[in-house]
């Protein structure tokens, strides 16, 4: 079966869906791109074959897909994700859902009304393949049961729900300690390409301690690690009987007998090999803890990411089960926004239940008792 989706939105993340759409055009089909630009909506066709429309009414009136992609700022996506769902149309919404806690609050009393159709977020990050091979050994049983995690992958949010997966923590009250350091940084490449000259920037990192009941979240990320080559990405996941730490795994299978593993990727195309140029998995020891399901083709790996994140949606739109649902991305944009109110301020912040909360914990309960 192929997934139809249309885009709204014309930005740098709506080229990865579209580069996936390409890839994969046995699975995915874009229906059409939303852009106020005439001149980007002539250069998406001509580059992709996708047709461009000015507004959401000239593109349905071509038909109606499967899903649509907001993929704009997130101080005008509530609008167009409600306009979506007035009309009945799933969404999986790029960026977090809504700017300030009041507009996730009003965004989640309007579109989670029963009855209403799916709004699930684009939070690929547990699903790209390292973290997915990562957060499946932090969930395997082997460290016993997680108590701490230390996250330096990505911003806010997006660093906060994988702190939330890696500890299986749902909407759990919290203290939050967070501060700010800011350092001299070599300008690593970035969207346009590699540098071309030597520049001094200042990277500002943030630091914070998620103090859960018996459980420890530490979130250390600075913006400019996304396209450095010297700052590099950390996740370490303890138990009470072993740890992962990035790709090496330590644990007990006795008191007295500890094993030693790592996670190894598994690529075609290198030396000799004729097989093209994918990820066929990653491996730990001889067990497949990532298995790449749309190989073949060639896509990175957070395009990988993005290829399951539409492949899973329409167990979404079904109600069997969501992909990164509005609750969870409601509840890590709402820590990630106590993050920053905790560094600003220097004072301890204590998380309280949001309307979403029963929600984020019925998906947890889920997910752990799938396994």
């Amino acid at each position: 079966m192929t997934l139809t989706f249309a885009i709204i939105g014309s930005g740098w993340r709506s080229d990865f869906f579209l580069r996936v759409a390409a890839a994969l055009p046995e699975r995915f089909r874009v229906s059409g791109l939303v852009t106020r630009s005439p001149a980007t909506a002539a250069a998406i066709e001509k580059r992709w074959g996708v047709r461009g429309y000015p507004d959401l009414d000239a593109l349905l009136a071509d038909g109606t897909p499967d899903v649509v992609v907001v993929s704009v700022p997130r101080d005008v996506a509530p609008g167009i994700i409600l306009d979506l769902v007035d009309r009945g149309i799933p969404v999986l919404t790029e960026t977090p859902p809504a700017a300030g806690i009041d507009d996730l609050v009003e965004l989640w009393h309007r579109a989670a009304r029963p009855g209403a159709p799916t709004v699930q977020v684009a939070e690929q990050y547990h699903l790209s393949p390292l973290l997915s091979a990562q957060l499946a050994v932090a969930r395997s049983g082997r460290l016993g049961t997680p108590s701490q995690a230390l996250v330096a992958q990505c911003h806010d949010y997006h660093g906060v729900s994988v702190m939330r997966r890696a500890l299986g923590v749902g909407a759990d009250e919290v203290d939050i300690t967070a501060s700010v350091f800011r350092s001299p940084l070599v300008a690593g490449p970035g969207r346009a390409g590699d540098p071309t000259e030597e520049r001094i920037v200042t990277a500002t990192q943030t630091t914070a301690r998620f103090m859960f009941d018996g459980r420890l979240g530490v979130y250390d990320f600075a913006g400019e690690q996304y396209f450095s080559w010297i700052r590099g990405n950390r996740l370490l996941v303890r138990g009470e009987r072993g740890e992962i730490e990035n790709g090496e795994v330590r644990y007990l299978r006795r008191f007295d007998e500890p094993v030693f593993g790592s996670l190894r990727r598994v690529m075609t195309g290198e030396g000799g090999n004729l097989e093209g140029m994918f990820l066929r998995g990653i491996l730990l020891g001889d067990e497949w803890v990532f298995r790449n399901p749309f190989l073949p083709a060639r896509l990175n790996d957070d395009e990988i990411a993005i290829a399951r994140m539409l492949d899973a949606m329409p167990r979404a739109i079904d109600g069997r089960a969501p992909v990164y649902s509005l609750a969870e991305a409601s509840q890590d944009h709402y820590l990630a926004l106590l993050m920053q109110q905790a560094a600003e301020t220097g004072d301890t912040v204590r998380s309280t239940r949001q309307p979403w909360a029963d929600v984020v914990d019925e998906e947890l309960h889920a997910r752990e008792s799938s396994g």
